[in-house]
């Protein structure tokens, strides 16, 4: 490790605050849990501090599934209270998401830091475009499909969006307005699905970077537990007025305020690959 003066230890300390803010108030007003924002701050952070690059994106996005279960869990009960979430999708997501999560942390382990830095630039650029190219006329149908199809795609949802280090939204939202459910309801919705990918997700990023060499310290696996101690607290704080923000707002703002945060984390990965 590089050696780092009080100075850089605080200025350190305060960008990954600032993190946690963005991220829960994201957490509220896209129904995700702000992984999108967390994954690539803290990617620039390990750097900075000398994490090998063989293991500084794996760590980063493990670190962001564990932040996402506390974001996601009070954006999940502030949007429930206010009946917009949809109980019988995640009912029947309870099986089939966590199997597509513990599939994606068995196989992160032998994915390289470039490999998941390009999926996670592709997948938000295309969901990116999306949501600002979305017109009324665009879906697939005018109600969720059932099974098997609905199965195959929350084990797909779970893949991604752990592959991803994020909480789901970003994918659930597409899906659920593409069928004709209000951007408002996909939202809230997205916060259950949060809770569903990241308990099963920190488990397996633990066990699958276990004993690993390369790792900073105070680390369980992949997962870095000072950096989740940082993040949760003040991610926790923001994430009501996120929830607030979102339901002040109309159904094609929040479409555009979405696309153009994809755009902008797409962006910041895609550079790194060059």
């Amino acid at each position: 490790m590089l050696a780092v003066s009080p100075m850089e230890l605080f200025e350190l300390a305060a960008v990954v605050v600032a993190a946690g803010a963005i991220s829960g108030l994201l957490a509220g007003l896209f129904g995700i849990g702000g992984g999108a924002v967390m994954v690539p701050v803290f990617y620039q952070l390990l750097g900075v501090i000398g994490v090998d690059e063989s293991v500084r994106m794996h760590v980063a996005v493990a670190t962001s599934t564990g932040v996402i279960l506390p974001t996601s869990l009070r954006s999940y009960f502030a949007h429930k209270a206010r009946g917009a979430v949809d109980m019988e999708l995640l009912r029947g997501w309870v099986v089939w998401v966590p199997l597509g999560v513990i599939l994606a942390t068995a196989l992160a382990a032998f994915i390289s830091s470039e490999g998941l830095r390009a999926i996670f630039a592709v997948i938000a650029l295309v969901l990116a475009a999306r949501m600002l190219l979305n017109r009324d006329s665009w879906r697939l149908g005018t109600a969720l499909p059932g099974n098997p199809g609905r199965a195959i795609f929350g084990s797909v949802l779970g893949f991604l969006s752990t592959l991803m280090g994020i909480g789901g939204g970003v994918i659930n939202n597409t899906f659920m307005t593409l069928y004709g459910r209000s951007m408002h309801q996909a939202v809230a919705t997205s916060s259950g699905v949060g809770v569903l990918i990241s308990i099963p997700a920190t488990i397996g990023y633990i066990v699958a970077g276990w004993g690993r060499p390369e790792l900073p310290p105070f680390s369980l696996g992949f997962v870095n537990a000072v950096g989740v101690a940082l993040l949760i607290p003040v991610s926790l704080w923001v994430t009501p007025y996120g929830v607030r923000l979102a339901h002040a707002l109309s159904r094609r703002k929040l479409e555009i305020l979405f696309g153009l945060f994809l755009i902008s984390v797409s962006i910041k990965f895609g550079w790194s690959l060059l």
